[in-house]
């Protein structure tokens, strides 16, 4: 799995022009934008892993982590994180899993955030979001596991 995670002091996805979800961290404080993207060999102890990696990344104000913070997170997935652009001039979609794979490992993901205590907003799987967001920093890091 696979996840690009911007810290932002506000995100918001909207699908067919409906606000679906939203996080506004207190001001002067930070959330995290979760874009997640799922591969053929991913497994639910990777859900597992990557949702504690990311609440536990010290990317936030003075070193600390989501879960010291208690900050939102917004996670949408995001099939086009798996694109090969390592030949030619047309990405390669071949490493992210179908849909039957990937919908249920990130709703795994989600919840094991939430098992974590974190308070999480979702976009809609598969379907056409459009993000808006506030990068702070700007910090963006890219998580494999």
């Amino acid at each position: 799995m696979r996840a690009l995670v911007q810290r932002v002091t506000s995100a918001s996805v909207r699908v067919d022009g409906d606000e679906v979800g939203r996080i506004t961290p207190p001001a002067g404080g930070h959330g995290l934008l979760v874009l997640v993207g799922v591969t053929h060999t991913d497994d639910e102890a990777k859900a597992a892993l990557l949702a504690k990696k990311v609440w536990t990344m010290r990317i936030l104000e003075n070193e600390q982590s989501a879960s010291d913070l208690d900050a939102p997170v917004l996670v949408a997935s995001q099939f086009t994180l798996m694109a090969d652009t390592r030949r030619g001039r047309r990405p390669s979609w071949s490493a992210a899993a179908p849909r039957p794979v990937a919908e249920p490992l990130v709703d795994e993901f989600t919840g094991a955030l939430r098992e974590l205590a974190a308070t999480v907003e979702t976009g809609v799987f598969g379907e056409h979001m459009e993000i808006s967001l506030v990068n702070d920093g700007p910090v963006t890091l890219l998580i494999d596991v």
